[in-house]
């Protein structure tokens, strides 16, 4: 779902251990804030046919961050200068990361904005 929208360097953290609001974490980015919401919005349509029900979405507005709350699993779609600003990853450093599948083109060298 991220992937169809370019979403960048996902990775999926087992935070079970470490967390007591939720299971796991997925954390993308995006390039810039329209697509930000694009890769937000088809999580978002992709989990509702697969049946999950979303109980919050948070920081849409700015384009800078969204955060989809499934209850068991959050999701984080950032700005990637954003999610280097928050460096959840950095926060989680102890949380085993699961293996994703991840095409060359979702992997970040260096991320140029669109223009």
């Amino acid at each position: 779902m991220a992937l169809a929208k370019k979403a960048l360097e996902p990775i999926l953290l087992d935070v079970r251990k470490l967390c007591s609001f939720c299971n796991y974490q997925l954390i993308v980015s995006g390039r810039s804030d329209r697509q930000v919401d694009a890769i937000s919005d088809g999580i978002s349509a992709g989990l509702r046919e697969h049946g999950f029900t979303s109980i919050g979405k948070e920081g849409a507005k700015t384009g800078q961050w969204s955060l989809l709350d499934y209850g068991d699993f959050v999701v984080h779609v950032f700005l990637h200068t954003a999610r280097e600003t928050y460096d959840l990853e950095g926060l989680w450093n102890d949380a085993p990361r699961i293996a994703l599948d991840v095409p060359d083109e979702a992997k970040i060298r260096t991320v140029e904005p669109y223009a």
